[in-house]
């Protein structure tokens, strides 16, 4: 089976294509500014020199045909004809209280996609173009929609509602929604196949940080809290949004400074957390080396980013009666050894203990740094999100195919 994963922001489609019998990625690419006379097309083949070419890209439908071109080219491509593509997994980012798993797309599903655009206005809609674009070129194909949201939908009402009047929730739907959930839900279950026990006996803890960054508690293989909430600003301090602060600093900064609500959203989202702190970057390698050599607001920084992370790792283990497993993942998780290191200061009383050799020199791959010693395994595992979204449309086209 061949699962083509596609990933569409306004002016993008990022794509990858599997063998589903090895879980092999044959090809991949990034399709960027479309909509524009000089579209940019990275394509790349396993064993082959990666392909750029510019074209006039003017939208998704058009990206997409040309993505299929590169495909089935004799010379740049892997396949024979479109037709070869059984299924396509679409990444969504909200499915609101509306999905709780990934579905094979339909009007209905459609709909609900359309209903939840308000809570995501930059990221459903070209998630919607996307989906369009790739039935309209492959209409043979089952087309499955996974959404980052769906695997928060375990997490119980008294976890997920805020302290607000309940007639904002009834009428707009505020909650706390939660999001990474399919990278979250990848490296647990890669977790519980690293250690050989199942997913039900493990409390675990995920952290996903990258620019953008979420914690998770997940028991028994479900989520029961996650840090983000109702959008990706609430929770941990990231590269530039700021996470939680008092929401009374919202109204007074708008006052003393002058500030539109856009303008103000803009701060806290694009403006904030590393980059705002620092002064210097969002990109956590630039703020670990001038931390080294001295930089004290870096410095400050990278305390804030490390502490927070360690005070929802505390909550966590709190709302599970204790923890099993903690992972890092994803960017800074799986790259910045001295995150890790800071972040498991102080976290002894669950008996933890980190191994500093493991963690300073890490191979590829899942690893365990934590000591023999340590109740707590610590592990870095990679995620990859095109990975499980390609798993997930895998099982439901067999779940059809089995009636």
């Amino acid at each position: 089976m061949n699962v083509l994963v596609i990933n569409c922001g306004s002016s993008s489609i990022k794509y990858q294509l599997y063998r589903m019998e090895t879980e092999e990625v044959l090809s991949k690419g990034l399709v960027e500014r479309i909509g524009s006379d000089r579209s940019i097309v990275h394509h790349t083949v396993n064993g082959r020199e990666p392909w750029v070419e510019t074209a006039e890209i003017l939208d998704h439908r058009q990206g997409l045909y040309q993505v299929l071109a590169l495909l089935t080219d004799p010379e740049k491509g892997v396949l024979e004809d479109a037709g070869d593509v059984d299924a396509v997994g679409h990444r969504v980012v909200h499915g609101g209280e509306n999905f709780s798993s990934a579905v094979v797309i339909d009007q209905e599903v459609l709909r609900g996609i359309r209903q939840n655009v308000d809570l995501a206005p930059l990221h459903n809609p070209p998630n919607l173009s996307g989906i369009d674009a790739a039935r309209h070129n492959l209409p043979h194909a089952t087309h499955v929609a996974v959404f980052d949201t769906a695997f928060h939908q375990t997490m119980p009402d008294y976890a997920y509602m805020y302290p607000l009047p309940r007639v904002l929730y009834q009428k707009h739907r505020i909650r706390r929604y939660g999001f990474h959930g399919t990278s979250h839900q990848y490296v647990a279950e890669r977790a519980a196949e690293f250690l050989g026990r199942p997913p039900e006996e493990l409390k675990i803890i995920s952290c996903h940080i990258g620019n953008g960054a979420s914690c998770t508690a997940i028991e028994k293989g479900r989520s029961v809290d996650t840090t983000m909430g109702m959008t990706p600003l609430e929770g941990l301090m990231m590269g530039t949004r700021c996470g939680d602060i008092d929401p009374a600093i919202v109204p007074y900064v708008m006052g003393k400074e002058e500030l539109t609500l856009a303008e103000v959203n803009s701060m806290m989202n694009k403006h904030s957390g590393l980059l705002g702190v620092s002064g210097i970057s969002s990109d956590m390698r630039e703020i670990s080396e001038a931390a080294f050599n001295g930089d004290k607001y870096a410095r400050l920084s990278l305390e804030m980013y490390t502490y927070r992370l360690r005070k929802a790792i505390g909550s966590y283990a709190a709302v599970m009666d204790g923890v099993d497993v903690l992972i890092f993942t994803a960017g800074v998780g799986e790259n910045a050894s001295l995150v890790r290191e800071w972040t498991c200061r102080n976290l002894s009383y669950l008996g933890l203990e980190l191994d500093q050799e493991k963690n300073a020199d890490l191979p590829k791959g899942p690893q365990r740094i934590s000591t023999d010693r340590s109740r707590v395994n610590v592990l870095v595992i990679p995620t990859d999100e095109e990975l499980m979204i390609a798993r997930e449309t895998r099982r439901l086209v067999q779940q059809e195919e089995q009636g």
